[in-house]
């Protein structure tokens, strides 16, 4: 596994309200949207990015202003309902 280093002055945490674990984990799903959103990533990668489950990943989309279908195209979604509800008219 790769690491990514960011610094940041200690003062950042107490002027967002919260602590060292948090923003790692804000700043991680923060990365994960982007490039979901940019068509970088898939919503299971970015999901396990993020270090989430895919549901949760898709759920939190709507949070973060992002959609949760990603840059897909009409083509995209109908295959990708297709394989997940088989035999829908």
């Amino acid at each position: 596994m790769k690491t990514v280093v960011l610094e940041y002055p200690e003062s950042l945490l107490a002027a967002l309200s919260t602590d060292a674990s948090h923003f790692a984990q804000e700043t991680k799903m923060a990365a994960a949207m982007k490039l979901f959103e940019r068509g970088r990533f898939s919503s299971g990668q970015a999901a396990n990015f993020a270090g989430v489950s895919r549901a949760k990943f898709l759920i939190s989309c709507g949070e973060w202003g992002v959609s949760s279908l990603g840059p897909w195209d009409e083509e995209e979604i109908e295959r990708e309902f297709n394989t997940l509800l088989p035999g829908r008219p």
